[in-house]
């Protein structure tokens, strides 16, 4: 028998195409929601497309299971001035991770690992690995042993010691960019233990560092279901849930679909992107990158975050025990560990951030809201007080120019009326 309880994917009725037409909507007044409310929200993120702020966006809001608000604004791209559709495809970039992490936590429920199992136990190339101390007057890196293993815990709550290679200047991150760990050239089984040789910034455990470690998650899927990442995801998450525009890259015969992508210059305004680490996302990539290599659509990130704010179900799919969820949705730092907002405001769950103190937090966010976000600004979070769902999309650069989920979140938190 299975350590834990097996999931059983139930795929009947699945097999014609979902599409944005396909979800269950309703007035704001059924789940109770003020219509006017939403209706401000709308002219609110409309006037970022008058004033050139964005080229366009969406914004999605459900309760209850049922979608009360689904709006899309401006151009799918600035060039050709096409209408923003339901069924645009944005970057989502590092909205991947959570369903990464559901799909390492759907391997947990079928007990093929324990989350304090050393990471080595299943890809041996992390077994002694050594911490990065200081830089020796030859430039080399001096290293002492890890006082403990990285866990896969470690991984999906960022204290693997990991860093990312793009967002800071330390010399592990240097170290990374040196040995051509940041690209999307290399399969994940010749990634894997290329990172695994690199020095740890910290001792596993010590600290909470956005890293590279869902990345490190996507191979572990490989390893212990046998089969590729990819595969495994549209075969056990995309296909049951009716996702089909999500996946690695977008095929020719959706391409059109692809939403434009911007830097904001000061002068010129929106311009299309130069940045060297945008991917060409109509090409099918070698790495499949866990950390952030989806594209996907508004109502089909809307499934699998209704699939886990129902507890791990959705439609007699079910993907994850709800206890599973739970777990996810639960701080998993080390006591005297700081999350990405402080000490205590919030915490890390595995793949989720996690609000703990709401005021401290600010921004309109509620203790247990769990969420995430992308490179380009794409935005969810998920509200089990309120049983809401919300998702804002757009991709313009850099992450930040706008503030998109604070003015969602004061909409949204005001539109309910129950």
């Amino acid at each position: 028998m299975l350590k834990h309880l097996s999931i059983f994917i139930l795929l009947v009725g699945l097999t014609t195409t979902a599409s944005a037409a396909d979800l269950p909507e309703v007035s704001p007044a059924e789940v109770n929601l003020s219509a006017d409310t939403l209706d401000a929200m709308t002219a609110h993120f409309q006037a970022y497309v008058d004033d050139g702020r964005l080229a366009g966006l969406t914004t999605l809001v459900a309760r209850k299971g049922k979608v009360a608000h689904f709006a899309t604004y401006g151009s799918r791209t600035i060039e050709s001035g096409e209408p923003m559709s339901e069924d645009a495809i944005f970057r989502i970039y590092s909205m991947t991770k959570p369903v990464t992490g559901v799909a390492l936590m759907m391997l947990y429920d079928e007990g093929k690992f324990e989350l304090d199992d050393p990471v080595s136990k299943y890809i041996p190339a992390f077994k002694g690995q050594r911490v990065f101390k200081s830089v020796a007057e030859d430039g080399s890196l001096v290293t002492e042993p890890v006082a403990r293993e990285v866990t896969v815990r470690d991984l999906m709550r960022h204290t693997a010691g990991l860093s990312y290679g793009v967002f800071s200047e330390t010399p592990v991150d240097m170290s990374y960019r040196k040995n051509q760990l940041i690209g999307f050239d290399q399969p994940l089984s010749e990634w894997a233990p290329k990172l695994a040789a690199e020095p740890l910034l910290y001792q596993p455990g010590a600290a909470w560092v956005y890293s590279l470690a869902v990345d490190v998650q996507g191979y572990l899927v490989e390893v212990l279901s046998g089969q590729p990442f990819d595969v495994f995801l549209r075969e056990r998450i995309f296909e049951p849930l009716g996702m089909h525009d999500t996946g690695f890259y977008v095929p020719e015969g959706k391409a059109d679909r692809l939403v434009g992508i911007y830097d904001v210059d000061k002068e010129k305004g929106l311009v299309p992107t130069q940045n060297k680490l945008i991917q060409d996302f109509t090409i099918n990539p070698q790495f499949k990158s866990g950390g952030g290599g989806l594209v996907s659509t508004t109502a089909d990130y809307w499934r699998f975050a209704q699939m886990v704010a129902n507890g791990g179900e959705l439609d007699g799919v079910r993907l994850l025990q709800p206890e599973t969820v739970r777990m996810m949705r639960t701080n998993q730092l080390p006591d005297g560990v700081n999350g990405i907002a402080g000490k205590g405001v919030t915490g890390f769950g595995l793949d989720f951030a996690v609000v703990e103190d709401a005021e401290a937090f600010g921004g309109g966010g509620k203790a247990g809201e769990y969420y995430w976000g992308g490179m380009a600004n794409t935005v969810f979070w998920i509200d089990p007080t309120e049983d809401i769902v919300a998702i804002v999309m757009t991709n313009v650069l850099p992450y930040g120019v706008v503030d998109l989920r604070t003015d969602m979140r004061k909409y949204v938190n005001e539109a309910v009326v129950d």
